[in-house]
Parts: structure tokens; sequence; C-alpha cells
């Protein structure tokens, strides 16, 4: 039964008069007790307000409810826990009770219904607004079972545009937008983070469609973001894509918005009647979104069912602002034209009626505007030649005429885009990610070794220069570098320049001819440590990946350089100024491996005394992977012509930074070249290898036998093997398929091949030429003839890559 206020006001005068007279007899405890209370930890509020809310949700139904209106403010007091509390329970429970009525500390708060404002029995809402209703307000037959969530609390899917309480929120701060995750992955540029994903609309679609890899798609200028989708480009006329309406400084309205308009016959898509890749016509796959058709058997897939994009659209890419393309306009012929910026037409051209994702084109030849979309136009390649009726009168010869328009604009425009990337790349380097030590990758782990197995040297701390470059260190002279644990000299090791990161000081230039280059700013002594070379570390898996990829991109620079048979260290997507050093075959750095806590360390150090202002350079030792080279820039008086190749000889009195026996067997091998030129006949030349597979006819990157008169080349997977052979390599026709023994008879059709204790039995003549071939070929003398005569046929899963990707892949080897 809940108290009157008359008998509250008789318990608060009565408590008081307990108070006083309990105070003035047991002063000196009172006094004991508040210093013993002092260092201990006091109850907060937000204890009492847990307390409270427990106790409330115990009474209540699974779904929050307010039955009595009414929940405790969270003002909770601040008793101490000290041992004397219980001595003296009654008094400290008067003196509480008293101190809440006089401050007012003991007030409840009361709910009413956000929608009728009315006390009652209220549910209360569990997402971030806290708010109270009435279950009839709600429009509710009864209590939700489970969490209840009010409408102002459930955001939208900002893809699907679905209201559901699974949502989450993009951790960018301001950015406020909401996904279904299931909805976001279907993004390219969704960044997924441990707290959360960062959605698409921070991140450029232009720049992330020409290299995926680069870092400033998510930086740079300020984005044009999409209002009605996940989709953003910085601004300017070189990213937005052509038929963006803007409607703000920061939003636009993409293409993907453009809806056709029935009745209007330039609306409608259309596609072209021949394959993009083999140009010939049939039964064609045709995309949903684009003019582009393809064979099935081109791509290598299976005809799908439904609707199908191909990969361009697939991937965001579109059409940009003096792009050259295709046209397709009423009756006419695919035309060449420009597309053109609104506001570089005539007036009489951009007050024309448009919708959004329609851009103004100049046709060549004719001089006509006009506003179409991306469903109606293709790009321009170099070297398309149009419709092959083309005539000379009429229509024939003012397409004719817009050819050679098209094509002499399209080189114009090539020049100057080329003339900005390298007006751009000249004014600083290469964006990439700074970081200080290697970066394991995937299954690549850092050794850590235990510090009882860590050597130990023999300095003193009270040397001169304990563990320094001039000392007797047993360490460094076996390239270890000191533990700071485990060293006798302690802080005074000089044997610690990988950990404590101690560079000489250099900064990035631009080199003549040769890109970005590093100088040092301070003179350098020789064998003074320069600096570490640091990258992501991957394996050779990860390591043909990503040549692969950078061949298919047209990515021309490698940062790999090989650790040991598993590691790799490649620096091209992070990495610290080292990566920046160039190739020299008279150079004045080297690298050394260094054993640093049990791991294996690059280190470059100096070969000679180095001034402040000189270029720092060392010798890649190449891999090269082909037939191709890549011609040296070094221009030192040493040099070989082509990275990968031994520096010359010198016959002067120049000295150079390698060893008199290494020149010595130069010179050797010199002469020896020369006596073997001496014996070549006229018809002999340079070694040509196949271009394809010798086992199964197909190509693309391949390993090259190294015998001189042996021109044969085989896939990784066709040999069984995982990781491509280092040294010198012979293929396997050179070595009996029973024995191992060197070969005397050869299948001229596969790599089997026997010594003279095998060959009988094993190897038939054939009529075809007298060649031989083995008993897996002797199927008739017209099998024989269909097989030499024939190249094998291409499997169907594959896709022949040209050569040229084969031939340009390289990676340095730390020796």
């Amino acid at each position: 039964q809940r108290e009157t206020s008359n008998d509250k006001t008789a318990k608060t005068n009565s408590s008081k008069v307990t108070e006083t007279s309990s105070s003035q007899k047991n002063q000196s405890a009172t006094k004991n007790l508040s210093d013993a209370c002092k260092p201990l930890k006091k109850r907060n509020r937000a204890s009492a307000a847990e307390s409270s809310t427990l106790a409330f949700s115990k009474s209540s139904s699974p779904s929050a409810s307010l039955t009595e209106n009414e929940i405790s403010d969270g003002q909770g007091d601040e008793r101490s826990e000290s041992p004397y509390e219980s001595a003296d329970e009654s008094q400290t429970e008067v003196s509480i009770s008293s101190k809440k009525s006089e401050r007012g500390a003991g007030t409840k708060k009361e709910y009413v219904c956000q929608l009728c404002e009315k006390t009652g029995d209220l549910l209360l809402c569990e997402g971030l607004c806290y708010r109270a209703f009435h279950v009839s307000c709600l429009g509710l037959s009864g209590r939700p079972a489970g969490k209840f969530i009010c409408s102002e609390c459930v955001h939208t899917c900002f893809v699907c545009k679905e209201r559901k309480a699974d949502v989450k929120r993009c951790v960018v701060s301001h950015c406020g937008k909401f996904y279904h995750e299931a909805c976001v992955k279907k993004f390219h540029l969704t960044v997924f983070e441990n707290r959360g994903f960062r959605c698409p609309l921070h991140s450029c679609l232009s720049c992330h469609v020409s290299n995926p890899s680069h870092p400033r798609i998510s930086k740079g200028r300020k984005m044009m973001r999409c209002v009605r989708c996940p989709v953003a480009y910085h601004a300017g006329d070189v990213c937005i894509a052509a038929g963006c309406a803007v409607i703000a400084s920061n939003s636009i309205v993409c293409t993907n918005h453009f809806t056709a308009m029935k009745g209007k016959s330039h609306h409608a898509h259309v596609n072209v009647s021949w394959c993009f890749v083999c140009s010939k016509g049939g039964s064609l796959l045709c995309c949903e979104s684009c003019p582009a058709a393809f064979h099935p058997d081109c791509l290598n897939i299976e005809m799908p069912d439904g609707s199908w994009y191909c990969n361009d659209c697939r991937a965001g890419k579109k059409l940009h602002f003096q792009d050259i393309i295709w046209v397709k306009l009423g009756n006419y012929r695919w035309w060449p034209a420009e597309v053109c910026h609104p506001k570089n037409v005539p007036p009489n051209i951009q007050k024309m009626k448009h919708e959004i994702g329609e851009f103004p084109v100049f046709f060549f030849g004719s001089k006509d505007y006009y506003w179409t979309h991306q469903a109606r136009v293709f790009p321009y390649m170099e070297g398309d030649r149009g419709s092959r009726y083309q005539g000379i009168k009429g229509i024939g010869k003012v397409f004719k005429n817009a050819l050679q328009e098209a094509e002499a604009r399209f080189r114009e425009i090539k020049l100057q885009r080329e003339a900005k990337e390298t007006q751009e790349s000249e004014r600083k380097p290469p964006p990439y990610k700074h970081i200080k030590v290697n970066k394991p990758c995937g299954k690549v782990q850092i050794y850590t070794a235990d510090i009882s197995e860590i050597p130990k040297c023999n300095c003193k701390p009270t040397d001169e220069n304990p563990c320094g470059f001039d000392s007797e260190c047993l360490n460094r002279m076996l390239m270890y570098e000191c533990h700071p644990q485990v060293c006798p000299a302690g802080e005074r090791c000089q044997n610690q320049c990988f950990t404590k990161r101690q560079y000489p000081e250099t900064k990035i230039i631009k080199t003549d001819g040769k890109g970005w280059g590093l100088v040092a700013k301070r003179d350098i002594k020789k064998g003074e440590f320069v600096n570490e070379y640091v990258g992501e570390l991957i394996d050779e898996e990860e390591c043909m990946a990503r040549i692969k990829y950078a061949h298919e991109n047209d990515i021309t620079h490698f940062y790999m350089l090989t650790i040991d048979k598993d590691r790799i260290i490649d620096a091209g997507p992070k990495g610290n100024y080292s990566r920046f050093m160039n190739h020299s075959c008279q150079p004045n750095c080297e690298t050394l491996k260094w054993t640093v806590n049990g791991d294996t360390r690059v280190g470059l150090f100096a070969v000679c005394d180095i001034p402040a202002g000189t270029e720092l350079t060392f010798n890649y030792n190449l891999d090269c992977l082909g037939n191709e080279k890549t011609v040296c820039k070094c221009g030192a008086p040493n040099c070989s012509g082509f990275l990968g190749d031994r520096p010359k000889a010198s016959n002067k009195s120049g000295e150079f930074y390698g060893n008199s026996s290494a020149n010595a067997s130069e010179e050797k091998g010199k002469k020896t070249k020369k006596r073997t030129r001496r014996r070549r006949t006229k018809n002999e030349g340079k070694k040509e290898s196949e271009d394809d597979c010798f086992r199964c006819g197909d190509g693309g990157q391949l390993v090259l036998c190294d015998r001189k008169s042996c021109t044969k080349a085989y896939h990784l997977s066709c040999l069984g093997l995982v990781k491509r052979p280092f040294g010198k390599w012979e293929c396997p026709w050179h070595h009996c398929d029973v024995c191992g023994k060197p070969s005397v008879s050869f299948c001229h059709f596969c790599p089997n091949s026997f010594c003279k204790e095998h060959q009988d039995g094993t190897v038939l003549n054939s009529t075809l030429n007298g060649q031989l071939c083995c008993s897996e070929h002797v199927l008739g003398v017209d099998s024989v003839e269909t097989q030499k005569t024939e190249k094998p046929r291409k499997k169907l899963n594959k896709l022949k890559p040209k050569r040229k990707q084969r031939n340009r892949w390289m990676r340095a080897e730390c020796k």
C-alpha cells in the first residue's frame, strides 16, 4: 500500500532527528568512516540505473512495455562500500532517504504515447528513439512478439529501397546511407572492413574501371554522387560519364536512370549484327545495355538464360566527353561521331528535349548534332573502317570523309590524353601506400625466432663502437642483426639498423629517361646501410596471378624481389623509398640478405663512397621469361644493353664495382662466344622459340627450353610443375621417357623420346617426309599428315593470349 504525504513528512522529520543525535554521539566514528571510504570506488549513477532497468525488464513482457508508466530516471545513491557500512546500516539508510528528498532526486520519468499524448499501457521502441506508443494507436491488434522498433527507426536500403530492420549504415562519417549487406555486395567498389563496410559512394567508378588497383579511386578531387543509387565520380569532365544530369555542385543523377520513352524510335535499344571478337555473324549473344554482341564460343561460355550483360557494362564502364564512337541513328549505317559536352554544342541543340542519360554527339562528315544514349553507341577503335560499301558518290562519299575525320580526331585526342598523363606523372610520383616493414599476404608468414635461439656477439658496452661497422662483431660478420635483449652492448649496440630504421636521408627525383629515382641528401660511406627493401610478402602463386593481371591491364612496371623459394617481396602497391631505386649495370648499392629476429630481410648497402646528390642504384638481376628483353637505360660504360644480361667486361683501366674473378670469367666467356660464332654456318641465326606449347598446342605463359638448338616451349601444368624451374633447364624431349638418358629418337608430334636402348618398337617411321612419330600417333597415314599440317585445336575453356603477354614479365632476384 502506498504511503500518504503526511506519513512521508513525519518519517522525514524523524529521520532528521535521528541523524542529528547520532552524529553528535558518534562524531569520531563518522570521521573514521569517511576516511576509510576515500580510496574506495563509489557506486555511480549508471549502476543504479541498471538495477532499476533490470527490475523493470523482469516484470515486463518480452516486448518492452510500460504498465505503470513510470521508470526511475537513474538517479542512484552514492553509498560507500566500506566494511563499516553494515555496522551502521539503519543510520545510513535514513541519511540517504533524507538527501534524496531534499534534492528531488527521487522523481520518476513518466512516459506518454507519442501519437495521442496520453498515458496508459505503453509499448517502448527499442530502436534509437526510445519513444512509447499505445498498441491501439499503432494500429496493432496485440503486442508484437520479440523486439519492437518504430517506423522512424527503420531505414530504407539505398539500393533496393525496401524498409527493413536488417540494414546497416556505411561506416564513413557524414554518409548516412543504409544498405542490406546482400545489396551492397553486388557493387565492386564496396570495401568491407572489420567494423563494417564503406559504400561505393566514396570511390570514383571511372577510375576503378580504368585501373582497379589505383589509389586515386577514393582520393583526389571531390566526389559527385548520384542521389538515386550508389554511383560516384570525381568532379570534372574527365571522370563524369556522359549523360549524367548535374543537379548541384556535388550531386548528380547518373546514366543508369535513363528511361526509354514509348513512341521515340531513337530511344530503342539496338545491337550490332556481328561478333565483337571474330567480326562474323551468326547466332549472337547480345548485351541488354549496349550494342555489343558475341558468339558464346568466342567467350567460352554457354548461352545463358534470361538477360545478359557484357563485361564492360557489368563493370560500370561508361562513355566520356570527347570519346570517338559509332552511332546508329534511324535507317543510316553505323556512323562515326564524337561525344560532346552540352555546353559546347549550338544553343538550338542544347534546347532540344532530352532525357537523363542522353548526350549530344557530333557526326563526322555531315557536321550534324543529335542526342543519343548508351544503348545505341559503342566505342571507336583504332583501325575501324566501318561498312565495306562506301562508294564515291552521295552518302558513300560523305561516309568516306567521315572515316578520315574520325581517324584524325581519334589520334589527336589520344595524343592530348597521353600528354596530360605524362604531365601528371612528371608532377609527382605514382601513388602507393608507404609502409615501414614487410606486410604478409595470404598464407605467407613472417618468422620470429625464440629469444634463446638468437646468436649473441662478444662485443662490450665499453668498446669504442660496439657492434659497429669497423668492429669485430660476429653477428655483423655473419649478417645477423643484434637483438636489444641479447646483445651485451645494450643500448650502445650499432648493429640494429633494420629494427631502428637508421636510413640516410634521401629524396625522390625525376630522372632523364628513367622515370623516378632516389638520390642521397648526404654523403654515404662504403658499406653503410642505405635502406631496407620492403613491400607485401607473397608466394609464387600470388606472384603469377599479379603478373597475369598486369599483362591483362598493360602494367609494365614490376617491383618484385625474391627472398627465397616460398616468399617474394612486391613493393608495387605498398613499399618505402627503396622502390624508387633504378637499375644500373654499374650500381653503387647492392642487396644483401640479413637475419633479423629469426626472419630473412633484404637490405641495400653502399658498395662505394656515394657523395650527396648522387642517384642510388642497384643491379636488379632480372629473371626474364620469353624472347623479348627490356632495354637498359642506365648509361653506365659497361651497360649490357638489356635488363637481365651480364654487364660487359671492361678492357680499360676504369674500375668497376665487380671483383676481378667475375671480370675474368666474363672475358673467358667472351672468348668462348667468339670461337663459337666462327663455327656457325650462314643458315644459323638467333634462336626463336615457338609460341605454342609442344604438348597441348595452346599459347600463354610458357617455359622455354635452354638448349641452344631446341625451340620447344611448354606450360607449367603440361610439365606437371607448380613453380617455374630455376637455372638451366632442358625439356623432356631430350631425355628418354623410360630411363632418363639422353635421347636419340624423337617423336615430331609430342615430347616423347627414347634412348638407343629403348628406341626399338617405340618409334616408327611414318610416311610423311620420313619423320618419326611414337606409337600414340600411328593411326594411319592420313591422321599423321593431319597432325603435321594442322595445328592442334584450341580448347574451349581457354583463350589464346597474345605473344607479348608472355614475354614481358620479369622479377628481380636477390642474391
